[in-house]
């Protein structure tokens, strides 16, 4: 495996993390979540990844949906929020994530 292979491993395990915390932050339509995460090269992704992925969320109940009106004659955007089941969900992943963290600064010996 090289470098490139490890780096898309660690970007299908966290993708979904990082995108419940960014709607947790605010609710958000999917340009806007793609172009927060284009920031960060190690998660950044394209339509084809985060759209599929924000379906299966909303499937799973982890968020929701509404479509908001669009401003100086923007089309409307489907806004996504997090619901309650969503925020356990990431209290979970959060002590998870946490543990893993842990986990590694102990191998690395810090």
């Amino acid at each position: 495996m090289n470098i490139e292979e490890w780096k898309s491993q660690i970007k299908r395990g966290t993708l979904e993390f990082c995108i419940l915390l960014l709607i947790r932050q605010q609710s958000s339509y999917g340009y806007e979540i793609i172009s927060i995460l284009d920031k960060y090269p190690i998660i950044a992704a394209k339509e084809n990844t985060i759209y599929p992925l924000l379906r299966r969320l909303l499937k799973e109940e982890y968020i929701s949906s509404s479509w908001q009106e669009g401003t100086e004659g923007l089309p409307p955007r489907k806004y996504y929020s997090i619901t309650d089941k969503g925020q356990e969900y990431i209290g979970a992943m959060s002590a998870e994530w946490e543990n893993l963290l842990d986990a590694i600064k102990e191998i690395k010996g810090e």
